[in-house]
């Protein structure tokens, strides 16, 4: 009769990773949100591309249901920080651009435009046309002249010529620019269009960020509070940071570790007519002067006025200057 040696296996090792899925997927009573610092290392290990494709999906999608804490968001952008090896560039407004319109065109473009022509240094950013049936500004830096940068470098050129500069998330921050597009794989957005909003890459004066969803918005204030960072949130229109006049803003803002709360009346006694259609062309018509058309004027003058408000002007006064810069801007494009 054959001897059989019984068989010796050993237990696998688990992926260092495995440890957040678990903090976040451990079911009702188990699951709890990552510290600041375990959100630090997870994000860390994703953009150092140290986990699974699984753990990935599981990780964002966990998150998702979730939804993310203030304490989790400074983390992941600390993370994300700490890898960019950005130059030290003057930027005064940080302007992410990432959910794109439908309803209305990118008015904000002019109003980031107009800001620049009086000397306010803009950095936007943008994560491309992951969204079917949206506007995204992307595809309208070419027609209104701004300039598109595929590095920090020619980021440095564009605020010194220009005062004004795209770059997109891909060239700076490509495995979130990957995240982001996961969402047709996944059906969901994740967080990471959320993260984005809050990265500030280059230390801007200030951050403003577009929040759609109701009870985002204070936490991303806090996060930006947390990370001593100054920021105004909106619930933008389409998403966007661009304000609509036919409704209430509410500014969250934080400044100097502080937070404030202000509220805007809505601009237009009534509501206007959503357009049939989105032509850009309308953009350049509207910035040379020919045409008048009362919400995207009241949208874009509103909108610089957020900016203004953000370096620290006061509401009335940021109006009054925001209607200077827009009469007096050079209407070539």
């Amino acid at each position: 009769m054959t001897e059989f040696s019984p068989l010796i296996t050993e237990t696998p090792t688990e992926h260092p990773f495995a440890q957040f899925v678990r903090i976040l997927g451990k079911g009702k009573r188990g699951a709890r949100d990552l510290t600041r610092e375990e959100a630090r290392e997870a994000m860390g290990m994703l953009l150092d591309e140290k986990v699974e494709d699984t753990q990935l999906g599981a990780f964002l999608m966990l998150l998702r249901h979730k939804e993310e804490s203030a304490e989790e968001l400074a983390g992941f952008t600390e993370a994300v920080r700490e890898r960019l090896h950005a130059p030290a560039l003057k930027v005064d407004i940080d302007w992410p651009t990432y959910a794109g319109k439908k309803r209305h065109l990118p008015w904000y473009l002019l109003a980031a435009k107009c800001l620049a022509q009086n000397g306010v240094r803009v950095l936007m950013h943008g994560g491309g046309a992951h969204t079917a049936g949206r506007l995204y500004s992307e595809q309208l830096l070419d027609l209104l002249g701004i300039p598109l940068c595929r590095n920090w470098q020619a980021v440095g050129t564009a605020l010194e010529q220009h005062n004004l500069a795209f770059i997109p998330l891909g060239d700076w921050a490509p495995q979130l620019q990957r995240m982001i597009d996961l969402r047709n794989i996944l059906g969901l957005r994740s967080p990471i269009h959320s993260l984005a909003r809050a990265l500030n890459p280059l230390g801007a004066r200030c951050g403003l960020q577009s929040i759609f969803h109701p009870g985002y918005q204070s936490m991303h204030r806090e996060a930006s509070g947390l990370l001593g960072d100054n920021a105004i949130v909106i619930k933008g229109d389409g998403g966007e940071v661009e304000i609509n006049p036919d409704t209430i803003s509410h500014l969250y803002g934080t400044t100097a570790g502080q937070s404030w709360d202000e509220e805007w009346p809505a601009l237009s006694p009534r509501r206007h007519v959503k357009p049939a259609t989105l032509d850009p062309a309308q953009l350049t018509a509207l910035w040379r002067g020919e045409i008048e058309d009362s919400y995207p004027q009241l949208a874009l003058i509103s909108t610089i006025a957020l900016a203004l408000r953000g370096l620290g002007t006061p509401r009335d006064a940021a109006f009054e200057l925001a209607q200077q810069y827009w009469d007096n801007r050079d209407r070539s494009i």
